[in-house]
């Protein structure tokens, strides 16, 4: 895990390595349509607005905006899912390259073919949100990993040095949630594997989404 490059923040500091059971990640983020499906059959009382989400997330099978940690979690649960630890999602990320800048190698200018990000070139025809799988997965199958959306980790936001090395949960309390991958009016910087984020559990906007894991067994 972390910055291999030395080009990022502090807080990707330092290179470390952790070992995690096997789980399931979710091929794309939780889209509108699923997130409806949620709400109307739980009867969730969903704190965000449908407008907000409709103006940037059109569709139902683009992916669900405007969702606080705590909405992520309440449809995790229903779903029989969890959300993925941070450690998790850096390794699912990286789709089984080593020491790579972004999710298809290092190569930042096949950017377009693998993420929806600022601007508009080839593949990424979209200003905000893309439908979920509209781009090249990365080696795990697993697609938007950068770009689309930053995603909800369950973990509280700490540095990589208080990591330990077996399926590092976060620490126990803590003030902000970990937020991981780029968003659709991120530069190129924020799609690296390495670049980490945060926002308080009850912080909604249009740049964050989420997706869900589940165990092995």
């Amino acid at each position: 895990m972390g910055d291999h490059f030395s080009e990022g923040d502090a807080d990707e500091l330092p290179v470390h390595t952790v070992t995690l059971d096997a789980f399931y990640m979710d091929t794309h983020e939780v889209t509108v349509g699923q997130f409806k499906q949620f709400v109307n059959q739980s009867g969730y009382n969903y704190g965000g607005n449908w407008n907000d989400v409709a103006k940037y997330s059109p569709g139902d099978d683009y992916p669900m905006i405007h969702v606080s940690w705590n909405d992520a979690v309440a449809y995790a649960e229903w779903a029989g899912k969890r959300l993925p630890t941070e450690a998790e999602w850096e390794y699912a990320a990286r789709g089984g390259l080593v020491g790579k800048r972004f999710t298809w190698g290092d190569d930042e200018r096949l950017a377009r073919d693998y993420t929806n990000y600022k601007g508009v070139e080839g593949k990424d025809t979209w200003d905000e949100t893309a439908p979920v799988g509209s781009f090249e997965p990365n080696g795990y199958g697993l697609y938007d990993m950068a770009g689309n959306l930053l995603e909800w980790c369950q973990d509280w936001y700490n540095y990589y040095k208080n990591s330990p090395s077996n399926n590092p949960q976060g620490p126990e309390d803590g003030g902000v949630r970990v937020l991981r991958g780029g968003s659709w009016n991120y530069l190129t910087y924020y799609l690296r594997l390495a670049y980490r984020n945060y926002a308080y559990p009850s912080f909604r906007n249009k740049f964050i989404g989420f997706r869900c894991v589940s165990g092995s067994d």
